[in-house]
C-alpha cells in the first residue's frame, strides 16, 4: 500500500493527515480535494498493476500542481511497465503531451493521429486546439 501510494505521489500527504493511513475522510473522499481524491484513486490502480490502464478525464478537475503530479505519477508507472497499454481521453491536451500515439477525434471520427511533435507540426485540428487551450490558460 505505502508502495502504490509512494508511486502515485501521495504518500507524503497522507502522512500528513491527523491519523496518517488510518485517517476518516468522509464518505467518497468527501473531506479531500479532487485532486487528492484522484491521485489516491491511481494508487488503488497501481497496486493492481492492470495491463490496460483506461483513464477519461483524469486530469480535468485539477488545479496545475495535482495535473502536474498525476502526470508525472502516470509517466513513471508507464516507464515501470512498458508493457501497459494506457488508453487516456481528454481535453486537457497537457494529459496526453508524452503519448506514444495521439488520435484526434471530432464528430466521432478520427481525423488526425501521430505523436504530439508530429501533430503540431501538422498545424491542423491539434495544433489549433493546442493553441487555442494555451491562449485560455
Amino acid at each position: 500500500l505505502v508502495l502504490a501510494a509512494t508511486k502515485a505521489n501521495i504518500h507524503e500527504f497522507i502522512l500528513q493527515l491527523p491519523l496518517g493511513y488510518e485517517t476518516k475522510v468522509g464518505v467518497k473522499g468527501s473531506f479531500l480535494s479532487g485532486g487528492e481524491k484522484q491521485r489516491i484513486a491511481i494508487a488503488r490502480v497501481l497496486i493492481r498493476q492492470p495491463k490496460i490502464l483506461l483513464l477519461d478525464e483524469a486530469t480535468s478537475a485539477m488545479d496545475p500542481y495535482n495535473e502536474q503530479i498525476v502526470q508525472e505519477t502516470l509517466d513513471q508507472a508507464q516507464i515501470e511497465d512498458p508493457s501497459r497499454t494506457s488508453i487516456i481521453i481528454a481535453h486537457r491536451l497537457s494529459t496526453i503531451r508524452s503519448c506514444d500515439l495521439i488520435h484526434v477525434l471530432e464528430m466521432g471520427r478520427i481525423v488526425e493521429s501521430g505523436t504530439h511533435t508530429e501533430l503540431i507540426q501538422k498545424g491542423g485540428i491539434y495544433y489549433t486546439m493546442l493553441n487555442t487551450q494555451n491562449n485560455v490558460q
